[in-house]
């Protein structure tokens, strides 16, 4: 009874201490977790150069973080940098009157008369819709503006966190491996279920950062190309924009070439509509379909509705590191159910259908003489 009393006791206090010791280091919870994906994404280097000089693993995982720091980091902070620097000036020059949003509006209300007509079908008033979305754009670029001026205000709470990050990149890309077998050690979830698990951690959370992010970085990239190519204002700035929205499977850099084509056949210039728009669906658009799938959906194994849904999840509930934090929370969601399926329901039947299955077509038999009940 004393025994089993002083484990209970002891149980319960470690929950205590972990809960505490959780919520002190939730201010730093994006910086460890990005730390986290880093060293993942990393180690496989680390483990080439490691092979390559075994009395230098300090070296060597120092020597893999400057690489980290000149490939990833430092052009991070140069294009953040002139985003920033771009979205304030636009802003201003909307704000002063330079640029008139509600004369561009009704240039394409003009080129498009059938507009108003299919609008009132929905219920909708053009002026309404218009408002809103001068208001929205306005309240956009104010947030943006904002949000610049205190980045620059908290310069050195940014760079705090990033150098905690790096930091404990280096330590975790030097003892990544000692750290998980003390982890599976630690865990009472078994140690076969917790090396599926920390395998699905690092599977998707390699598939989901580099294979969004390149696909993001190759549409953003192409699409701030084609804008500058076309002439047409800030393509730097619409570029990191298409970047970031391309973080979002299905729609994507299509919420910014589009509309853009759409104003330019209202301004007359339709060879660069034209151009455009078949860019947009040619190129821009054929690289999400052909990469995300590739680099995401089938490391991931998740259908593309859950890498989605997750996704904008991920985005609204975590901010900018969701994009990979929702479909990892979703990978885990499923290797758990998957487990939970297999080992207590003794099914071997996978969470997902097959593909090209319908969940409405039932083996059902053919006549009594088929079903083996009978």
């Amino acid at each position: 009874m004393q025994e089993r009393l002083e484990r209970r006791s002891f149980i319960f206090t470690l929950a205590l201490v972990t809960v505490a010791f959780a919520l002190l280091l939730k201010p730093f919870f994006t910086a460890i977790f990005w730390a986290c994906a880093v060293a993942l994404i990393f180690h496989p280097l680390y483990r080439y150069l490691l092979n390559r000089f075994p009395r230098w693993p300090n070296l060597t995982a120092l020597t893999t973080l400057i690489l980290c720091i000149v490939v990833v980091v430092i052009p991070v902070l140069l294009v953040a940098s002139s985003f920033i620097s771009e979205v304030a000036a636009l802003y201003h020059k909307v704000q002063s009157g330079e640029i008139n949003l509600g004369a561009k509006v009704e240039q394409i209300r003009q080129a498009f008369p059938g507009i108003n007509a299919a609008l009132e079908r929905f219920g909708l008033n053009f002026d309404g819709l218009k408002e809103r979305l001068l208001g929205g754009l306005m309240a956009a670029g104010s947030l943006i503006a904002k949000n610049a001026l205190a980045l620059g205000q908290n310069t050195l709470n940014f760079f705090v966190s990033l150098g905690l990050m790096l930091y404990l990149t280096f330590f975790l890309i030097r003892d990544g491996n000692a750290l998980v077998a003390l982890l599976i050690r630690a865990l009472p979830l078994g140690d076969e279920r917790e090396k599926l698990l920390l395998a699905k951690f690092a599977e998707v959370t390699r598939a989901t950062i580099k294979g969004n992010l390149v696909v993001a970085v190759t549409q953003g990239t192409l699409g701030g190309i084609i804008f500058w190519v076309l002439g047409l204002p800030a393509p730097l700035l619409w570029g990191v924009v298409m970047t970031v929205l391309s973080l979002l499977p299905a729609v994507g850099a299509a919420i910014i070439w589009f509309p853009a084509a759409l104003y330019l056949y209202a301004t007359g210039d339709t060879v660069k509509a034209t151009v455009l728009m078949l860019y947009g669906v040619m190129v821009i658009s054929l690289v999400d379909n052909i990469l995300r799938p590739i680099l995401v959906g089938r490391d991931t194994k998740l259908p593309d509705y859950i890498v989605l849904f997750s996704t904008v999840g991920g985005l609204l509930m975590f901010g900018i590191s969701g994009f990979a934090i929702g479909p990892l929370l979703a990978a885990l969601f499923m290797a758990f159910w998957e487990i939970f399926m297999r080992e207590f329901i003794a099914e071997d039947t996978p969470l997902l259908p097959p593909r090209n299955s319908s969940p409405l077509e039932l083996d059902e038999p053919q006549n009594p003489g088929d079903n083996p009940a009978s």
